[in-house]
């Protein structure tokens, strides 16, 4: 990450701020360096998917190469979004010294399985590669990672919206955090609908649904490793035990705009954005890249390739 990444981060009280500017060019090494950790992200829905629909991973189970491969097969545009979301998870655990409260943070698995629209779209391909298509993205947290106390409990959970844009201007951003515009029925004016990240973020629930989630796959991967955290979330849902502290994480990561200054934020950093009114921790992380697309591009076809 250090040598792809210039780090300037600021914590003020419960905000924090992160700006990751690239310094390095995008290059195989690059791929090749970031390939475990993506493969490692999407291996639990790989595996899921590929049962549901009838395809053995085994390399003995086909001749020659699969028809279907997830998420290699998925459109561009499914990479992108999925792109952001691994992101998520790979800067929250390489910088959780720089997040706001220091905490120790970890991603014991990614929800890419619940994704009801991409089995719909696997199952298709299966026996028709010729019916691509747009994916619909997922409903919920883009990303959850928890910080587990001395006893294996949950004590606090980090929810996050993240979002990749091909070129991260104002105007963009805008349109993420406050909404597209509409047309106002008063005064015929088109104005943002106020239906962006801080309205789903101001009101999700005190327990996201993501951590939910999270829990009925440890039930399935890991119940003995993780044993005292699923029934911390169970608690905390039925209302014996504690709500696990929450930390909120809106990323956005992108190409910079092409009149973009070295060092410009597009969330400012000194303190929260009044718009934001949860009662829980804000940490804002902003990745500007140059050539993105590329690096998606290649990121996702090499996944499961490499000898």
């Amino acid at each position: 990450m250090d040598k792809w990444l210039e780090a300037h981060g600021t914590v003020e009280q419960n905000y924090g701020h992160l700006l990751l500017e690239q310094k390095s060019k995008i290059g195989q090494d690059l791929v090749d360096a970031l390939r475990p950790y993506f493969e490692s992200a999407h291996s639990d829905a790989r595996d899921h998917f590929h049962t549901q629909i009838g395809i053995s991973l085994h390399p003995d189970a086909v001749d020659g190469p699969l028809p279907v491969s997830y998420p290699n097969c998925l459109p561009s545009k499914a990479h992108r979004g999925l792109f952001g979301e691994v992101v998520a998870g790979l800067v929250t655990q390489a910088y959780q010294k720089e997040f706001v409260g220091g905490h120790e943070w970890c991603v014991p698995i990614f929800l890419f399985r619940e994704h009801d629209d991409v089995e719909k779209y696997l199952w298709a391909l299966r026996f028709d590669p010729t019916r691509t298509r747009e994916v619909y993205g997922r409903h919920g947290s883009d990303f959850i990672g928890i910080a587990l106390n001395a006893q294996g409990e949950v004590s606090r959970v980090i929810a996050g919206e993240a979002k990749w844009r091909a070129s991260l201007t104002g105007s963009v951003v805008e349109s993420l955090l406050f909404g597209p515009k509409e047309e106002d029925e008063n005064t015929g004016e088109m104005v943002r609908n106020g239906r962006g990240i801080w309205f789903e973020v101001n009101r999700d629930t005190p327990v996201p649904h993501g951590l939910r989630q999270l829990q009925r796959l440890l039930e399935q991967r890991d119940p003995d490793g993780h044993a005292n955290a699923i029934l911390s979330i169970d608690l905390a849902v039925f209302g014996q035990g504690p709500l696990p502290g929450r930390t909120n994480l809106v990323l956005l990561v992108g190409n910079g705009a092409k009149r973009r200054e070295y060092l410009d934020c597009l969330i400012p950093w000194e303190e929260a954005p009044k718009e934001y009114t949860a009662p829980h921790d804000l940490q804002v992380v902003e990745i500007i890249l140059d050539g993105g697309d590329l690096l998606i591009d290649k990121l996702y076809a090499s996944l499961w390739q490499a000898a």
